[in-house]
């Protein structure tokens, strides 16, 4: 498996949770004190949605199978699975927490990758989706801030 298809995979798993545990947080979020924060959230789980479908269109593009689905064991690892138990709560905050536990791996598999030795459009993709990563990463730990 090449170095492309091996980030794409990892990737593509780590995207898939957090636009599940996005949506999930943004849900919980709706009808509370902070609905603004719900807006944010879900806009983040449909830009996940986007980079992993890139992700897969582009490994297609190349013959490569990346779309499939990580393990529990694995999701737990990425830290998305504190959100399931965040959003079982009442609070907001804790959820937020969980969130940014989420986003700090999303940034940390993104660092992996770049450390391969990726193709130079694929690598593109990497950084310019990392960098949006990151910058989600630095809103939602605003948010925890202000709370």
């Amino acid at each position: 498996m090449s170095d492309d298809a091996k980030a794409a995979k990892e990737l593509v798993e780590t995207l898939k949770d957090g636009e599940r545990g996005f949506a999930d947080a943004a849900e919980k979020l709706r009808d509370g004190e902070h609905p603004e924060w719900a807006t944010t959230l879900q806009r983040f789980s449909d830009q996940r949605a986007g980079f992993w479908r890139e992700i897969v269109d582009m490994g297609h593009d190349y013959g490569d199978d990346v779309d499939e689905s990580g393990s529990v064991a694995a999701a737990v690892h990425r830290g998305w699975i504190a959100l399931k138990d965040a959003v079982s709560g009442d609070d907001p905050e804790a959820v937020l927490k969980a969130a940014l536990t989420g986003e700090d791996h999303a940034v940390s598999e993104y660092e992996d990758a770049l450390e391969k030795d990726l193709s130079a459009g694929f690598r593109e993709v990497v950084v310019r989706q990392q960098a949006a990563v990151v910058a989600a990463r630095d809103e939602v730990k605003a948010l925890q801030v202000a709370s």
